[in-house]
């Protein structure tokens, strides 16, 4: 390598060394403080949502008892939290009391085939404002849709209504769905249950939120660059991006064009790694078989590989000593538990992450600017003078978008560099695929810090590049959680599997729940 590029690379991480730790410092000077949250008030709250339903069936709880429960707990955290952005309980309610009323109508064996055909019937779940609710806020953060309400189901919701849940609610993003902190000049910004200084992520990171702090036993989450992972993992719970192309991604914001749609993903959030399956299965509809889900895993037999982070790209931060020592124990627990040898994985070209991921998004060409995005396709905005409004209070969009605006007006898709990362990530998901097989998981972190403080990814900016690769490559990935660190604040790892082998993550997440105890409520129970 010429000694000029070692120079620049080294002195890019010096800089970003020193960014790193006066951040820390200003911000967590600033925003330290946190406001607990109430204690839950239902020991229903704790439980899976799949439980939940076999309470219901058995006659044990009656679906408006588990309603109303979870409603009355996002009255409780919301004021603090502010997560949900728009609700339909009254509607859920009189949902629930038909549910409850049909039940006792009905013989042991009618009620069985009732289950059987609705295997969530009776239970409340969520989703985020990106994705369409009928009747619900539909804006993906945007101002200039505050008022606009979804007139249709988006195909997951309407799979989930089939299966005999109950829309309750949806949550915050960011906005147009393309940031890692879900704020936005129509609802405000969401802020963390286990510290209210930091950031839920984005751009599902309502949909995090509000499960974490018990609101909803799960949700539907979005992913084209870590909009699933990266909120789980700051709120503490298991989110899934299933393998590229399985669950239909229509009626959602902004629409994914070509190759976006490729890239982009839907999946389940929830607290307890048993409701990962039964609702993938469900979104997944037609397609549930190509992923073999009731295939059983056997965990002796999988092969785990480990990546400790990307190689040390200079524009991603250092991986923090919390999660360099909580993927030591897991894979240590991992070792004991079931024999197995993790061995180090050799992927040299996970240090360009996000040179991939950013080229691989800019290469599709029926995709519209982002500019024309914020201006809902009727034009585009003009992100220099938006910017000058925004530095006086008067613009209507968020710093993050209209960087994202003004970056794009730099990129050029007709260089042999752009070239030679679209190659380098079509070489990479040969040989992640050819590595992992039906077999293998990568172990690799989810973030290179525990959830940052409010306002803090800005300076942080880059670091969304150890989900998004994934993205681009198409992997299934569960974001499993592993306790909290020395913040107070969630710890976890990523689990990553060969394509289509959803399965093998999802087993994965399933027994670190079993060794480490899972999500780890932000607040006691009264």
């Amino acid at each position: 390598m010429n000694v000029f590029l070692v120079i620049f690379i080294q002195a890019l991480k010096l800089i970003r060394l020193v960014i790193d730790k006066l951040s820390d410092v200003v911000y967590g000077w600033w925003l330290d403080e946190s406001e607990s949250l109430p204690p839950l008030k239902s020991p229903l709250l704790l439980d899976p949502a799949t439980d939940l339903v076999a309470k219901i069936a058995a006659g044990k709880l009656s679906s408006e008892q588990v309603v109303t429960a979870f409603i009355q707990r996002i009255k409780d955290v919301n004021g603090i939290l502010n997560c949900v952005v728009d609700e339909r309980f009254g509607e859920a309610i009189a949902e629930a009391k038909q549910i409850d009323q049909l039940l006792k109508t009905l013989s042991g064996e009618k009620k069985k085939q009732l289950f059987q055909q609705k295997p969530f019937l009776g239970v409340p779940f969520t989703t985020k404002d990106c994705i369409a609710v009928t009747g619900l806020s539909w804006t993906a953060g945007l101002l200039a849709r505050k008022d606009v309400k979804a007139t249709y189901d988006a195909p997951v919701v309407a799979a989930m209504r089939r299966a005999g849940a109950i829309p309750l609610a949806v949550t915050n993003v960011s906005e147009l769905c393309m940031w890692m902190e879900s704020s936005n000049t129509v609802y405000g910004r969401t802020s963390n249950p286990y510290h209210t200084g930091r950031t839920v992520g984005g751009s599902s990171g309502g949909e995090g939120c509000v499960i974490s702090s018990a609101g909803s036993p799960w949700g539907i989450g979005s992913d084209v660059g870590g909009s699933i992972r990266m909120p789980s993992f700051f709120n503490g719970i298991f989110g899934h991006k299933p393998s590229t192309g399985i669950v239909d991604n229509g009626g959602q914001l902004p629409l994914a064009h070509g190759d976006h749609n490729k890239f982009l993903v839907t999946g389940p959030m929830c607290r307890h790694a048993k409701d990962i399956i039964p609702m993938l299965r469900v979104l997944a509809e037609k397609k549930e078989s190509i992923l073999r889900l009731d295939e059983r895993v056997e965990m002796k037999k999988v092969k785990f590989y480990f990546m400790t982070s990307d190689g040390g790209f200079p524009l991603t931060s250092p991986i923090h000593k919390d999660l360099k020592i909580i993927q030591e124990k897991f894979l240590s627990s991992f070792e004991n538990s079931f024999g197995v040898k993790p061995k180090r994985a050799d992927l040299p070209q996970m240090y360009h992450s996000l040179m991939i991921w950013s080229n691989a998004m800019a290469s599709e060409k029926k995709a519209p600017p982002f500019c024309a995005e914020l201006a809902e396709l009727k034009g585009q905005i003009n992100p220099w003078l938006q910017f000058v409004k925004w530095c006086f209070g008067f613009s209507s969009h968020t710093l993050p978008a209209l960087g994202l605006g003004m970056l794009e007006k730099f990129v050029r898709t007709d260089t042999e560099m752009h070239m030679d990362f679209i190659k380098m990530g079509e070489r990479l998901r040969e040989e992640l695929n050819l590595l992992l097989g039906n077999d293998g998981v990568l172990i690799y972190p989810s973030h290179s810090t525990p959830a940052p403080y409010h306002g803090q990814p800005i300076v942080k900016t880059f670091n969304f590049a150890y989900t998004a690769i994934f993205n681009i490559l198409g992997n299934p990935v569960t974001q499993v959680p592993l306790g909290l660190g020395s913040s107070g604040v969630p710890l976890g790892v990523q689990v990553v599997a060969g394509l289509n082998m959803d399965r093998l993550s999802i087993a994965v997440a399933g027994e670190a729940e079993r060794i480490f105890g899972g999500w780890v409520p932000p607040s006691g129970i009264n």
